[in-house]
């Protein structure tokens, strides 16, 4: 009896475990609740295009990262400090403003009839797809590397 009340008492501490790591989840959130850079990246470079829904994706340790979805149809992802990660503009030309110079340059020299419609920002590069299908990979300092079709 002794070994189903410490068994029972174990299996109880891990489901209350496993439902703390359950809980760290998705919320949603207003467009004023994103952080100021978030709100800022936004007001300049989608002026007039109002937010359909913003999502929290909260973590044990805090938030991981906000997604954005503007009512066009497209997707932002900013880290927990509100700068973008990710802009998909979801087959649409998306602003150039805020993609580096010189992937802007190389992207509308080499393909001429294309346009940007995603752009990722990763820790030590850029992906950007084109238009076309094309995905054009750069180095964080946004020199071209390689293209993935």
């Amino acid at each position: 009896m002794k070994n189903v009340k410490k068994i029972t008492g174990v299996l109880m501490i891990v489901f209350l475990l496993i439902g703390g790591l359950v809980s760290a989840q998705d919320r949603a959130i207003t467009a004023n609740q994103l952080p100021k850079t978030a709100k800022n990246f936004l007001a300049i470079h989608f002026k007039g295009i109002p937010v359909n829904s913003a999502i929290e994706d909260r973590e044990i340790y805090g938030v991981d990262e906000y997604k954005v979805y503007l009512t066009n149809g497209m997707k932002m992802e900013f880290d927990s400090s509100g700068n973008w990660k990710e802009v998909d503009g979801k087959h649409q030309k998306i602003p150039y403003g805020f993609i580096p110079a010189s992937i802007r340059n190389y992207s509308t020299k080499n393909f001429p009839n294309t346009y940007i419609i995603k752009i990722e920002k990763k820790r030590w590069s850029y992906k950007a797809e084109l238009s076309n299908g094309l995905e054009l990979e750069f180095d964080r300092n946004g020199n071209f590397k390689k293209i993935d079709d």
